[in-house]
């Protein structure tokens, strides 16, 4: 069977991908293949950033690997914290950096803003990018106790409850990451057929 590494130290991430590729590819993670370096992350997109990480893992261990990016991209703050997001505040921290975005909110009635994920692929020395988009609006409050980052903030279209609201299923079958997901797994089942 063939491996495949996804550059990511979550192992919540990798049980759901080793899931859903069971039976086509060994996944891996980056503890798996005894790589405990902090990938930087200094690129101006999420293609830029998540290219890096599986660049970094094809250059150093020669296998192909997968990485993700994502962020939230509010349209009354120019499309900030964009890359950012995790960083937001100054440093990494849920509460600091959703304060913040609350904060620069404040009086602004555009409350329009998405999610969006780019995943990045290198498989046998070739580069391919799938990304995930889901659109929405941000509330004056947090409120919701699932989740991470900006979900207590975020309502989806077409939705009344943030994602902190949502259950960890019912965001799964709607997230940007979830979308970006499914179309790199379809690719990749495709490419083993």
């Amino acid at each position: 069977m063939r491996e495949l590494v996804f550059a990511t130290n979550n192992t919540h991430k990798t049980e759901e991908v080793k899931q859903l590729l069971a039976g086509q590819y060994q996944v891996l993670n980056l503890k798996d293949i005894g790589c405990d370096t902090d990938i930087p992350e200094t690129g101006n997109t999420f293609a830029e950033n998540a290219r890096l990480k599986t660049s970094f893992v094809e250059t150093h261990y020669q296998m192909d690997c997968f990485a993700d990016d994502s962020g939230l991209e509010v349209e009354a703050l120019n499309n900030a914290p964009g890359i950012y997001s995790a960083r937001y505040a100054g440093q990494r921290g849920d509460r600091e950096n959703l304060e913040l975005v609350l904060k620069n909110m404040e009086g602004i009635t555009n409350r329009k803003a998405r999610f969006k994920t780019v995943v990045s692929l290198v498989q046998q020395n070739q580069h391919y990018f799938f990304e995930g988009v889901i659109n929405g609006t941000l509330r004056e409050k947090a409120s919701g106790a699932e989740g991470f980052g900006y979900d207590p903030i975020f309502v989806p279209d077409g939705y009344d409850i943030t994602f902190a609201e949502m259950s960890m299923a019912q965001k799964n079958e709607i997230s940007h990451r979830a979308q970006a997901m499914r179309k790199l797994i379809s690719f990749l089942k495709s490419a083993t057929l």
